[in-house]
Parts: structure tokens; C-alpha cells; sequence
């Protein structure tokens, strides 16, 4: 059985989709912009697999002969946010998006929650995580009452102390808060518990998310089904409610992201490895926060060298995103980009711009022969095996 790994660069954009405008982001390009923002970046390995052709990099020449396939996705799903990006990336295109609340939730929903939930909320608003967490955590620590509020994105995020409420009844509440959800067509529920003294607040890795099940089968499903096993390491089990993952490993942040996937690539003979890096996003994106986000992109850069060493004969690392989070735009939302798509084990070849994230999705379940999902376009043929891979 075929061996993949699949690792999401979350919020790693190349540049606005032709449709970017509609979403107020005609001029993102998260990799462009946050190399342009910190005086270039050094990425000589990602530079070597040829991330400088996808789009222009300050610091990233376009390399002559990349050492990988290389190009870029768009997205053809209404949206952009985390689920819809990861579930089109396995072959789910989202039609019809999911609601969003920019001036908070409505009361029946609220009034529902707090019922069912037996609290009261503070802040039922779009707002950044870390700046309402300091607006109303003390109140919070006083009261008891639930941290409420949301962004750009269809997602329902619950902040809460771990003192005032520990972290396995902050995922409780938000179980509950994910049923009466449903209705309303929110991808999301988020658990951010936080820790500290006001005005030395910090959120923990003990986040979780409580997604909408995928409507359709996704790459996942199809593995399974053709006992392929998926490993899923970081949020993606959450992102498609468990369907389809054998193993789910959480993480806290990238770097131990990767090792979880350089232990997985040691220990695991056969299936796909499926993991996301939040810290882009969540980090450093929403936060605006460039040469964070250049610190990230140079901590991925020096894991390659040791991804490769683990590769097997037939294997693929492929590289991609489910999003953008320009650190330099306006805002603390995600960003309407193309995403990059770098595929390590086969030929060398520019793969152009895809129409869809299924693309990649359609690749994988053609490179595991479980036959066709209902999106995208397969770019197996176009990949020949390396010979230093397979001899």
C-alpha cells in the first residue's frame, strides 16, 4: 500500500483569487506580503523545492530546477475559512456558505445556549481572541460568565479561565453548544480556553474544534473505506468530526506538529499522514503578526531536510494550504487566496494553477487507487517517480 503525507500550511496564502475583491481582499498575498514586511525571507530549502516559482518571495528566488511539483489552488467553495478549504482540499466543494455573524449572534441562539449551558455570556461579538479575552476576561474571572464571541468566519467561540471552568467541561459546553449550532449552519464551535492573571492573559493548545459533520463523502471516508488508514495530527480530526481518521494525534502548535508526523512517517508503513500547522494561522495571521509568521515559515524550512530523510520509495510529501491570513491586511480575518500545492516524490513539474483544492484530493485517492471523488481533477500523470526515491 502507497504512503503519503499530507501537511496544511493553515493560513498560508500566494496571492488573491480572482474573486478576492467580493471578500475585501483584492491585494492579499500572505507569503508575498510577510517576506516583503520583515527585509526577505531565508527559506533555502523550501526555495530548492521551488515555492519561489508559485508566486513572487522577497528572499525566495524562483529556483531553476526545483527539486518538487509546484503550483497553486483555488477556491472553488464559497468561503474562506478552515472547513471549507480543508474538506475541498479532499474533494468536498462548499456551495452554499455557511452563516456568519458580524454583529454577534442572535438572541434566540444566545438565549438557547445559556439555557442549555446553565451560563450567562459576556461579549456576543466579532472580535479578535486575544484582544477580547483582555477586553473581558477579569469580568469573566468576577462573574463565571462565558467568553462569547466571533470573527469574519462561521464559528461560535466560547473563552473560558481554567480556573473558572475546566478545560473537559469547556468542551462539554461546547458539545452542546455544536447541536444547537446545527440549525443555524455554523461550521464551528470553538473551545478557547486561557490561562493567567488579567493583563497577562495567554490561550492554551487545549483549543478544540467542534465542526459541522461533512455533508458528503471527503478523501477521508474513501480511504477508509478502502482500508487505507488516515492518520490525522493536529485540528483535522476535528475539522472532519472523526469520519474517516483511524488515529488522531493532538498537538500543540507546529513544531510539535511536525514531530508527530516525522514519528508517524517512522512508525507508519502505509496510508496517508494528514496533518495541520495552526500556528501561521492562529499565531501569527489573525494576530498580524509578520515576523512571527516568517519565524514559522523557517521553522517549516528547516523540517524538510529531515522529512526527506524519511521519506520511502513511492512516497509523497505534499505541502499546501486551506487559506490565506495575510499578516498585513487590515483586519484579523482570513484572507480569499490560491494556496500553494508542492508535491515531493514524483517529477518535478509546474502544475499551473488549479481550479479547485479537489485537485489534490483527486490526486491522493488516485495515488491509493480509491477511486474518483466527486471534485476535482486528478494531476497523478504528471508526476513521474524520481529516481532517488525509488531506487
Amino acid at each position: 500500500m502507497p504512503r503519503a503525507v499530507l501537511i496544511v500550511l493553515d493560513g498560508v496564502g500566494c496571492g488573491a483569487a480572482p474573486d478576492a475583491a467580493s471578500y475585501g481582499d483584492a491585494n492579499a498575498n500572505t507569503l508575498a506580503h510577510t517576506a516583503t514586511a520583515v527585509g526577505g525571507l531565508h527559506l533555502p530549502n523550501l526555495a530548492a523545492w521551488g515555492l519561489g516559482r508559485i508566486t513572487a518571495i522577497d528572499g525566495v528566488p524562483p529556483a531553476p530546477s526545483p527539486r518538487a511539483a509546484v503550483g497553486r489552488m483555488r477556491e472553488a467553495s464559497a468561503g474562506k475559512d478552515t472547513t471549507t478549504g480543508h474538506w475541498e482540499m479532499c474533494g468536498l466543494v462548499t456551495r452554499e456558505p455557511f452563516a456568519t455573524f458580524p454583529r454577534g449572534f442572535p438572541a434566540e441562539l444566545v438565549d438557547a445556549f445559556t439555557r442549555a449551558v446553565g451560563r450567562g455570556v459576556l461579549g456576543n461579538k466579532a472580535a479578535s481572541g486575544t484582544a477580547i479575552i483582555d477586553e473581558l476576561g477579569a469580568e469573566h474571572l468576577r462573574s463565571g460568565k462565558l467568553i462569547l464571541y466571533t470573527s469574519g468566519d462561521s464559528v461560535f467561540q466560547i473563552a473560558a479561565h481554567g480556573d473558572v471552568v475546566p478545560v473537559s467541561d469547556l468542551h462539554a459546553i461546547c458539545e452542546k453548544a455544536r447541536r444547537l449550532c446545527d440549525p443555524w449552519r455554523i461550521a464551528r464551535v470553538i473551545a478557547r480556553p486561557f490561562v493567567g492573571e488579567p493583563g497577562a492573559f495567554r490561550r492554551t493548545y487545549d483549543r478544540r474544534d467542534f465542526a459541522m459533520p461533512p455533508p458528503g463523502e471527503t478523501l477521508c471516508d474513501r480511504l477508509a473505506a478502502a482500508g487505507v488508514p488516515v492518520v490525522g495530527i493536529g485540528k483535522i480530526p476535528d475539522i472532519f468530526s472523526g469520519r474517516g481518521i483511524a488515529e488522531a494525534i493532538h498537538t500543540e502548535g507546529n513544531a510539535d506538529g511536525l514531530r508527530a508526523t516525522l514519528a508517524a512517517m517512522e512508525r507508519l508503513s502505509s496510508g496517508l499522514i494528514f496533518t495541520n500547522l495552526v500556528d501561521f494561522d492562529m499565531l501569527y495571521g489573525h494576530r498580524r503578526d509578520p515576523a512571527g509568521f516568517a519565524r514559522a515559515l523557517c521553522e517549516l524550512d528547516a523540517a524538510l531536510p529531515e522529512l526527506e530523510r524519511r521519506m520511502r520509495p513511492g512516497d509523497w510529501v505534499a505541502l499546501s494550504a486551506d487559506h490565506g491570513t495575510d499578516p498585513t491586511a487590515p483586519g484579523s480575518d482570513h484572507t480569499r487566496e490560491h494556496v500553494p500545492v508542492i508535491v515531493r516524490g514524483g517529477r518535478a513539474t509546474d502544475l499551473g494553477t488549479r481550479a479547485t483544492f479537489a485537485d489534490l484530493g483527486q490526486t491522493l485517492a488516485e495515488h491509493f487507487g480509491a477511486g474518483r471523488l466527486d471534485a476535482g481533477e486528478s494531476f497523478l500523470g504528471e508526476i513521474q517517480p524520481l529516481p532517488e526515491l525509488t531506487a
